[in-house]
């Protein structure tokens, strides 16, 4: 006849298996790194919508040379990329979480945003083709889907940091930090046009000069 012991470790031997068995529970971001990609979020959203504030037709049309593109341009760029990169974000959340070791660094994807030293030419995809009819209606798309970011980046309870991009080096959390990057990249770009010769001057009695 089994003895007692015996009998209350074969009772505990399948709760010990489902144990094992189960898959660890996901960890949300981290307080910091939620901070962090949130303020990054805003912050380029807020700086996209100033540096528009007030531009003229001519002034959002103007191409510093015949291949470059306009403030227009950059903007319906950004319009057009950004919901492609959010979709490769929520494509790579489907797969499980695992423990993933990024092979790029967070200061690396935030100084893509800073250094415009390397420029590449954008894939075909993502170049301005006319689809948006003004800068404005480009804006608007833009910050509709930052809202959708912006709600998925404060209460997420996904692990961004476990899973790694679809056919990327960066796992997700960093691929999200990367569209704010892409953006304020741009935003850049938008400012040396600006700061360009011939880009026309501020009309007198704009929306600009009555700030």
């Amino acid at each position: 006849m089994p003895s007692t012991a015996s009998r209350i470790l074969r009772g505990f031997l399948p709760l010990a298996l489902l144990v094992v068995a189960a898959p660890a529970a996901a960890d949300p971001m981290t307080a910091g790194d939620r901070q962090r990609l949130v303020s990054h979020l805003e912050m380029t959203e807020s700086w996209l919508v100033s540096e528009l504030a007030g531009l003229s037709d001519a002034q959002l049309s103007f191409r510093p040379s015949p291949t470059a593109w306009s403030i227009k341009d950059v903007v319906e760029h950004l319009g057009i990329a950004e919901p492609q990169y959010w979709k490769q974000l929520e494509d790579s959340l489907q797969a499980p979480a695992a423990a993933y070791k990024a092979e790029t660094t967070d200061a690396a994807i935030l100084w893509y945003g800073i250094d415009r030293t390397n420029r590449t030419t954008t894939g075909d995809a993502r170049v301005p083709d006319g689809r948006f009819k003004t800068a404005a209606e480009a804006l608007a798309s833009f910050r509709t889907l930052r809202a959708t970011m912006l709600e998925k980046a404060r209460v997420s309870q996904d692990d961004f940091r476990g899973r790694k991009l679809i056919s990327g080096n960066m796992d997700v959390y960093q691929w999200f930090l990367m569209i704010s990057s892409h953006a304020q990249r741009h935003i850049l770009q938008i400012r040396e046009v600006k700061a360009g010769h011939g880009f026309p001057a501020t009309p007198t009695g704009s929306a600009e000069e009555r700030r």
